[in-house]
């Protein structure tokens, strides 16, 4: 699941009242910089670290084409959505760390 392909992955902060969605081709890398406070602006400010659901796309534009119509999607389907992978909210990074 490295190399070609690209992720689409949603973070939240401590509390799970905000949710940050995107897409990128390197996932480990990618939380392990939100760990970090690296990148953006918007996750820094609501302290969005922890990893609650992620996807495999065999391309990276498919991933951003993901990341746009889960962007578009209500809280609470967003919620459903993470609820149904991550029943118990917890934080996924050590689990994608074989992604290194």
């Amino acid at each position: 699941m490295t190399g070609k392909g690209g992720y689409i992955y949603i973070v939240s902060n401590k509390n799970r009242t905000v949710l940050y969605i995107r897409a990128t081709a390197d996932l480990y890398n990618r939380i392990s910089e939100h760990k970090e406070s690296k990148g953006s602006i918007f996750a820094k400010k609501y302290n969005c670290i922890d990893l609650l659901y992620y996807e495999f796309h065999s391309t990276i534009e498919i991933a951003i084409a993901r990341e746009k119509q889960l962007k578009k999607w209500s809280r609470s389907w967003k919620d459903q959505l993470v609820k149904e992978f991550n029943a118990e909210l917890r934080d996924l990074y050590d689990e994608v760390s074989h992604l290194r």
